[in-house]
């Protein structure tokens, strides 16, 4: 059975790596489908092709000294600026330790623009002049998924490009699962109840009967309920003071 018909426009994420390898998983599951489907058109273009020397020399020393490598601008900017060619209706995510945090209301915001491109950067991360030019020429958006360090921007890029594609209308199988997701506003912005299915009873573990009831009032009251309970055990800080 073939998928959903292609959206009017697609939305068109490209993503800069110095390993577009790292970027495969984006032709699974989910994102993969939509990618077949004409609902996203994905683009992974490769760092080192834009760098003439005959090592691919992407990286150098740090000025003022200090440990690791930076990436270089001069290899970024003649990549980034054949990715975008004469558009400057796109959104430049560099995905960076030192960014905003990224939360699930910037990935609907992020699924309402209409290309987006991911520079991965490695090492100690990119020269920022890079950031800084783009800048003037288009918006900018150096984000951040946690408190802690990776190697380089891929993962990061594979978690934000996954959080976004579930929000593009015509990826999900049924678009309600997106508003009862964590963190949604559907749930006030708390953590999902937790979730069952078949067989009632597994090692002694019982289904709660309310979900069992038929009852769609006390089982949405319940999920509520619940959702708040999670909410205030796993996440304080998302419960809305007063």
């Amino acid at each position: 059975m073939s998928g959903p018909p292609p959206a009017a426009s697609p939305l068109r994420i490209d993503v800069v790596s110095i390993f577009p390898d790292y970027l495969a998983p984006l032709r699974l599951s989910l994102v993969g489908r939509a990618v077949s489907d004409g609902v996203i058109d994905l683009r992974v273009h490769d760092l080192r092709g834009y760098a003439h020397d005959r090592h691919r020399t992407v990286d150098d020393a740090p000025y003022g000294g200090g440990p690791g490598m930076v990436m270089k601008p001069e290899p970024w900017g003649e990549c980034l600026d054949d990715v975008l060619g004469a558009t400057r209706d796109a959104l430049l995510v560099i995905p960076t330790p030192s960014g905003t945090p990224f939360t699930q209301a910037q990935a609907a915001d992020l699924a309402q623009q209409r290309r987006l491109i991911f520079a991965c950067g490695r090492y100690e991360g990119i020269d920022q002049r890079v950031a800084d030019h783009y800048r003037t020429r288009l918006p900018v958006a150096e984000l951040s998924i946690g408190d802690y360090v990776l190697a380089g921007g891929e993962a990061a890029a594979l978690v934000m490009i996954e959080a976004v594609a579930r929000l593009v209308p015509g990826v999900l199988g049924n678009a309600d699962s997106a508003v009862q997701d964590s963190f949604a506003e559907g749930h006030g912005g708390l953590l999902e109840a937790p979730s069952y299915t078949r067989p009632p009873v597994w090692r002694g573990l019982a289904v709660p009967a309310v979900l069992q009831s038929g009852n769609h009032g006390a089982v949405a009251a319940w999920r509520a309920e619940q959702s708040q309970r999670r909410t205030a055990a796993n996440r304080p800080d998302l419960i809305p003071p007063g």
